[in-house]
């Protein structure tokens, strides 16, 4: 039996815990004495709980992030009343700041905050040995790139990389998540990535020599978890390069890029990859220059266009874009703007997030200035504005929730430019959003059918379009594809939100 368990809740089944795998290649000695014990936030804590305590451990290490914190304090409030005396230590980016305002941090025995990867051996070594953390909150140094591995500069320790840890059952049903950097150049007041500083690079022999191995063992999905894979050019024309050269049916690589940022040298490797090999998520998030500048975001927009309609038209990437709604002083009518600016670039995907208060960044600086009120509960949503009421946040949750039902599934790509026709792509999917959700009543648990039903309705009988024109563009739309579909793990790499992607430990 194990004296370590390392669990987390993920946010799906087809998601692995990367900042897990990490922290068991990095045990040590300790490794052979730990189990991995991966669960997803639709299993029951109970259940949970009982499949811990038959490891019978002395440690359970918990990962919390944003999307099980309530779920992970119920576990815990359970573990701790049934077996008082095992160990209970938590960690991750929800619990990394504002300790003193969580229950799951007053449940646990210790707190590791930051980045735990080299703390958590020596954290369970002391316990084991009977040698137990006069303190509760404990600080992780910020590792540092070294060597072969990575780790605290002068310390003579260095992180193994974690990537033999994923398993079969990881190659065959999951998402694989890599990172070939860690931290982000920019200070964007929304964002926890802000808070590391500096970037760190993982070296790259290293890293290339893992992902050879992974390919080897028939991975064929990777998504890169760095902020900024565009930010080195040298480095993001080596990856890319490797892969290129390496290139086989159902490869695809998912990377988030700096919006602003795409020279030369690296379009000439993006326009050799096939169609459907790359996505990019291009976090745009507002085209208000005021309202970035407000939240420390720095951008130029007409690079961003730039390089939007060079991937749309010189490309076969997949570019996932993203705004978000309810940012300090943005309005309707900006964001409106805003939006209908990206429509006309023609990325795959637009998603319309909803900002979220995430502890322990900088974004609360603003709520008295322009009255940010925030929900107390995972995931933070902002619920009204000094410029954004509630209403009109509720009408953009819909908004935004059916633009995924309609525009991103990829169900409708002929039938969604109806819905605007010639006109503002915002202002008309609005009245469609509205009379929907005046029809059905609800945003969730409509059927693929009752909703291309309704498309036709609206389309027809409300905006006055040509009846056989809606019909053969719905019967297009929902047609069995000429070529085979993609698998369904590139379908849930394709559609991997960022919210529901592992922060790193």
């Amino acid at each position: 039996m194990p004296d370590i368990v390392l669990t987390t809740l993920n946010a799906r089944y087809a998601h692995a815990a990367f900042g897990l795998r990490y922290l068991m290649a990095n045990l040590g000695a300790l490794r052979e004495r730990a189990a991995l014990v991966e669960f997803d936030i639709n299993q029951r804590p109970i259940d949970m709980l009982e499949m811990i305590l038959a490891q019978s451990p002395k440690i359970v290490a918990l990962g919390v992030y944003i999307w099980n914190v309530e779920p992970a304090t119920k576990l815990v409030a359970d573990l701790k009343k049934v077996r008082p005396e095992i160990v209970v230590i938590v960690g991750g980016p929800e619990v990394s700041y504002e300790m003193d305002q969580q229950e799951i941090c007053r449940l646990a025995d210790y707190v590791i905050t930051g980045e735990a990867d080299l703390a958590f051996a020596e954290v369970c070594r002391g316990i084991l040995e009977g040698r137990r953390p006069l303190m509760k909150v404990i600080a992780a140094e910020l590792p540092q790139f070294e060597g072969l591995g990575f780790g605290v500069q002068g310390s003579g320790k260095t992180i193994k990389l974690p990537y033999e840890l994923y398993d079969e059952r990881d190659v065959a049903h999951r998402v694989i998540y890599v990172e070939a950097s860690r931290g982000c150049p920019f200070k964007c007041e929304f964002c926890l990535s802000s808070l590391d500083v500096p970037v760190r690079n993982v070296p790259l022999d290293a890293f290339l020599e893992a992902m050879q191995s992974l390919l080897e063992r028939g991975v064929r999905h990777f998504k890169f978890v760095d902020r900024t894979f565009n930010l080195n050019l040298k480095i993001g024309q080596r990856i890319l390069g490797f892969f290129l050269e390496r290139y086989q049916p159902e490869l695809f690589l998912h990377f988030e890029m700096i919006p602003d940022r795409l020279p030369e040298g690296l379009r000439e490797l993006i326009r050799q990859f096939p169609a459907g090999a790359l996505q990019f998520e291009v976090g745009i998030q507002t085209f208000n220059d005021e309202v970035a500048e407000r939240i420390s975001r720095r951008q130029d927009n007409r690079k961003v266009e730039e390089n939007l309609r060079f991937l749309r038209s010189g490309t076969g990437v997949h570019v996932h874009a993203d705004l978000i709604v309810g940012l300090p002083g943005e309005d309707l009518a900006s964001f409106a703007a805003g939006f209908d600016r990206l429509v006309a670039l023609s990325p795959q995907e637009i998603q319309v997030g909803i900002l979220k208060r995430l502890r322990g960044t900088p974004i609360v600086r603003h709520d008295r200035e322009w009255g940010m009120v925030y929900s107390p509960h995972a995931p933070y949503e902002v619920l009204q504005t000094k410029t954004m009421n509630f209403e009109t946040i509720q009408k953009m949750r819909r908004f935004a929730r059916y633009w995924d039902l309609v525009a991103n599934s990829g169900n409708f790509v002929r039938t969604t430019p109806l819905i605007w026709r010639e006109g503002s792509p915002f202002a008309e999917f609005m009245r469609w959003s509205q009379w929907l959700f005046e029809k059905c009543g609800r945003t969730h648990a409509i059927a693929l059918n009752s909703l291309a039903e309704m498309l036709r309705e609206y389309l027809t009988k409300e905006r006055g379009n040509d009846k056989g024109e809606v019909a053969a563009a719905i019967e297009n739309d929902l047609s069995p594809p000429k070529a085979p579909r993609q698998s369904k793990m590139t379908r849930q790499a394709r559609h991997l939100k960022q919210s529901e992607a592992p922060e790193l430990h």
